[in-house]
């Protein structure tokens, strides 16, 4: 038999809403997503809630828990106090379309502005090779869910809104798992600062405190691709050279 615990859910669309308190049973060893599986089954059968696999990747099921961004099916009810109230409402920084679910679709339409891989043409299919040591680099790039907690937290994408001149940490980490790639042949580091506007940046490391997957999204993506800019755009020999030859 488990125990009675509070559940305080935002319900509301893109127009309104409030919390509502419920009363759920939660049992040994369970998580928030199971709380609110039962609450669907058993209050409130119109309770909208994004999830998928319930295995921590698919990124589904993306929310902010006790005002923290994390993902549902990865928060143990263990963490709380036995009689904590536990507080669920949807992504702060993105639309709400109802509940618990909010329009995630301005990171598809930034994804689509970064030029993918793009291989140099002269070399064939199968001759493509790449040392280990740069395999490894990028390797935990690769680990991303795309949960978009980072892009919740991002204090830019915060304070300043969904807007045409900040990609955020996510599409940061994409573009450098693409950049450290040496077989790519693609150039992003003009997009970078004129178009996707890293400078806007300033290195909190809110979005790797975040991150599910512990990917060091601050160290070893952003502040690398800053180093880039910063050596195209601000190291003054360069500049001389961009001056003198065009």
């Amino acid at each position: 038999m488990g125990q009675k615990v509070t559940l305080k859910v935002w319900r509301g669309d893109a127009g309104q809403g409030q919390l509502v308190d419920y009363e759920v049973e939660a049992n040994e060893g369970e998580v928030v997503l199971d709380l609110l599986h039962r609450l669907q089954a058993t209050q409130a059968g119109d309770l909208a809630v994004r999830w998928n696999c319930k295995a921590g990747k698919c990124g589904s099921c993306s929310m902010e828990i006790n005002g923290r961004p994390r993902l549902a099916c990865m928060t143990r009810m263990s963490l709380f106090e036995p009689d904590e109230a536990i507080t669920v409402t949807p992504m702060r920084t993105f639309p709400v379309i109802r509940d618990l679910v909010t329009d995630v679709s301005f990171n598809f339409s930034k994804a689509r502005e970064i030029p993918s891989f793009t291989p140099d043409p002269a070399i064939g299919l199968g001759e493509l090779r790449m040392q280990q040591v740069d395999v490894e680099r990028s390797q935990e790039f690769r680990k991303c869910i795309e949960c978009f907690l980072c892009q919740d937290v991002c204090h830019v994408i915060r304070d300043h809104g969904l807007n045409e001149e900040f990609i955020g940490p996510r599409f940061l980490v994409y573009t450098a798992a693409l950049e450290m790639n040496p077989i790519d042949d693609g150039d992003r580091v003009d997009d970078l600062k004129q178009k996707h506007g890293i400078g806007y940046c300033n290195i909190t490391k809110c979005c790797t405190k975040v991150c599910p997957e512990h990917i060091t999204i601050t160290d070893n993506a952003i502040i690398p691709l800053k180093e880039r800019v910063a050596d195209r755009f601000y190291d003054p020999v360069k500049r001389l050279f961009r001056v003198f030859l065009g």
